[in-house]
């Protein structure tokens, strides 16, 4: 089976517009949650959110600061919901980060793009609704559809580079970014293509998304006064997730072509689990046992030992059930080993961004790869009982990071489990 390695990253989360920032500023310990002022919350138990800082909020020239028009002009901005904007954004970061911008034609035909959303355009779709509902049909956007559909990110980064290989989406809830990388791995493996654009983007924190999930009783209500404390995976006061915006994506690449050009590599995707709870449209199964399987299936396919993973970014949302579920079958696959590994939620941070977190979480665990460094576990101030793994409470801790494991969990029970490795 041929080796895939990650040539090039790219992120829009809370935290900052940036690679770079990001992973500063989340090392450093800061919060990107606030609350939400860009429209009215007042009806929404919910009153917070991780939100991509804008001018609105800062300064255009901020270190950090997410100008739209940096990426994508404001004529085709009217054409797209905004997660379709973060994902180009995030994509162009990843593919100038990689060097691979090819002109002819079979390399172009060789490099795809697998992007995915947990919800996609739905703010276009809620203001497309209350045009037609109010009888405006002829006001609604000749562009309302192509706005709206999960798959035009891929659409979108596949027209502006010329990439005519796999064009392809993920939509899997909160699993969707992992799955997006593996499947996209799995297309290099398989030699349908030599080089993937992939990864996932979110912007479903408008009034009908922070609604819909407030109604499920899946937020943090209890902290809206204090957003910085909201997300706060494994504490006894947690009471949900927070809801998060933003994108990661990745470029993935063949071993040897890679190599062959001389591309900075980050790491290598050695491993990729997947499975299916059969339990509940939202709760995960009490035993984790879905969880598990994904981990497990991650570690036999990547040919390691539990002791041989150094850390895990754990889907950790904050909310009461999950966490000391995944907890738990993290203990119970590792075993003894358990006692040597550090794991952290990068949510006490930024949020759930739902569909892109399993991406920008993957990109976390690169960096810590290349830095050496875990990040924290912000507002762990009283773990829940059992916790008792080194779940990084407060503060990074630097530690030698050979491989690391990443996992993802969405409503419907999927499953997805990453594991990268430093390339040997």
């Amino acid at each position: 089976m041929r080796r895939v390695v990650v040539t090039g990253v790219g992120l829009v989360t809370p935290l900052g517009c940036g690679t770079e920032v990001t992973w500063k500023r989340l090392i450093e310990g800061r919060s990107g949650i606030k609350p939400i002022t860009s429209f009215d919350v007042s009806d929404i138990s919910a009153k917070i959110a991780g939100l991509i800082p804008k001018p609105e909020n800062g300064s255009a020239g901020d270190d950090g600061i997410f100008v739209a028009e940096d990426w994508v002009s404001t004529k085709d901005q009217r054409r797209m919901d905004e997660f379709i904007v973060y994902g180009l954004a995030a994509a162009q970061m990843a593919v100038e980060d990689s060097g691979w911008m090819p002109s002819d034609e079979e390399s172009l035909e060789r490099t795809g793009v697998l992007i995915g959303s947990g919800i996609g355009g739905l703010q276009e779709i809620a203001k497309g609704a209350i045009t037609v509902h109010e009888g405006n049909v002829r006001k609604l956007s000749p562009f309302f559809i192509p706005s709206s559909l999960i798959n035009l990110v891929s659409g979108h980064v596949s027209i502006r580079y010329g990439f005519k290989g796999p064009n392809h989406a993920v939509v899997t809830a909160c699993s969707t970014g992992a799955h997006a990388i593996g499947d996209a791995a799995r297309m290099i493996m398989l030699d349908d293509a030599d080089v993937m654009v992939c990864g996932g983007a979110e912007a479903a924190v408008c009034r009908l998304g922070m609604a819909g999930f407030a109604q499920a009783r899946a937020l943090s209500t209890n902290f809206n006064e204090t957003p910085e404390k909201a997300s706060r995976p494994w504490d006894k006061d947690r009471d949900g997730f927070v809801m998060g915006e933003g994108a990661g994506i990745l470029v993935l690449e063949e071993f040897e072509h890679a190599k062959k050009r001389g591309a900075k590599i980050y790491a290598e995707v050695v491993g990729y689990g997947l499975s299916g709870d059969a339990h509940h449209i939202t709760a995960p199964a009490e035993d984790g046992n879905g969880g598990f399987r994904a981990m497990r299936a991650a570690l036999k396919r990547a040919a390691l030992d539990p002791s041989e993973i150094d850390y895990v970014n754990a889907h950790g949302t904050s909310t009461p059930l999950g966490d000391e579920i995944e907890h738990n079958a993290v203990k119970r696959l590792f075993g003894n080993a358990a006692s040597s590994i550090a794991m952290s939620s990068t949510k006490s941070s930024i949020g759930h961004l739902l569909g892109a977190a399993g991406a920008v979480e993957a990109i976390f665990g690169i960096l810590a790869i290349q830095n050496d460094v875990v990040p924290p576990t912000l507002n762990l101030d009283n773990p829940s009982d059992g916790c008792d793994l080194n779940l990084v409470p407060h503060e990074a801790q630097e530690r030698p990071v050979n491989t690391v494991l990443s996992n993802s969990f969405g409503f419907g029970g999927t499953n997805a489990t990453i594991i990268l490795s430093q390339v040997s």
